[in-house]
């Protein structure tokens, strides 16, 4: 018997495969700027926070972005949309495969690396962050959404202004 037929994967492929999607569609609505529907890929009581590997690895809870629940995750993409003003970019999102485990409480956690590039509206793209996600994941309403997305950041300094998800 081939030694690659007694490999059995950890997690069940559609698992992975929707997984995926959810990152996929994520980074989509990132980079085509459509602020209105990055909401719906957070719980009710979700935490999204970017913050820095020396905080993450100390465990603070500091973040450059901090949005505890729904409704702070809604006003920030409103923000963005409505009132702040910023030079015109674009985004890019580049993503890794993800390093999928399940959670005692039948969640999913997932470690993913990613790349973006910014492109400004006056200069070339350029690498603007380049991180880890570590997420937890949980099912509701046939979906898969975030109930954690802490984005580390690897940069030693964030080269232009942070405005939109990463």
């Amino acid at each position: 018997m081939n030694e690659l037929n007694r490999i059995k994967p950890s997690l069940a492929p559609d698992i992975y495969l929707s997984v995926a999607e959810l990152f996929e569609s994520y980074a989509d609505a990132c980079d085509t700027g459509e602020l209105q529907k990055w909401h719906a890929f957070f719980t009710d009581d979700a935490v999204y926070r970017v913050t820095s590997r020396e905080n993450f690895a100390a465990r603070l809870d500091h973040g450059d972005i901090y949005c505890d629940g729904l409704a702070m995750i809604r006003d920030r993409a409103d923000a963005l949309q409505d009132s702040t003003v910023y030079e015109p970019r674009t985004l890019r999102h580049l993503i890794a495969h993800p390093r999928i485990r399940p959670l005692a409480d039948g969640s999913l956690g997932a470690r993913t690396n990613f790349v973006v590039i910014e492109a400004m509206s006056d200069d070339e793209p350029q690498i603007y962050m380049a991180g880890t996600y570590e997420d937890e994941i949980v099912a509701q309403q046939n979906q898969l959404k975030f109930r954690k997305r802490i984005c580390v950041y690897d940069n030693y300094r964030i080269r232009t202004s942070l405005v939109y998800p990463v």
